[in-house]
């Protein structure tokens, strides 16, 4: 099991994080159609089953420097979060600069 930061190729912003085994990323690399792991459900979800009417098709893939994270970046249609919203990151942030 490990980390997936999916990043949106037109504008970069980080849309979401989600868990990923080896057999989502198998699925994810040969059917061009993001899929995740719900460790909720103990089963892998494909983006059209978690969203049906937002595919998150990636456009490229890459490790980070200890192996145990993946960024994926997709071409996403619609909402990234299971709230409706583009990205799980469009809530207002926690901390805020000091000016």
């Amino acid at each position: 099991m490990f980390t997936a930061i999916v990043q949106e190729r037109g504008t970069g912003d980080v849309l979401m994080v989600a868990w990923m085994d080896d057999e989502a990323l198998a699925r994810t690399l040969e059917t061009r159609e993001a899929t995740y792991f719900s460790r909720s459900r103990n089963e892998q979800l494909g983006s059209k089953a978690r969203h049906p009417a937002h595919p998150a098709c990636p456009f490229g893939s890459a490790w980070d420097c200890d192996g145990d994270a993946v960024l994926l970046t997709v071409d996403q249609v619609g909402a990234a979060c299971h709230t409706g919203d583009h990205s799980c990151f469009d809530a207002d942030l926690a901390l805020r600069p000091e000016n």
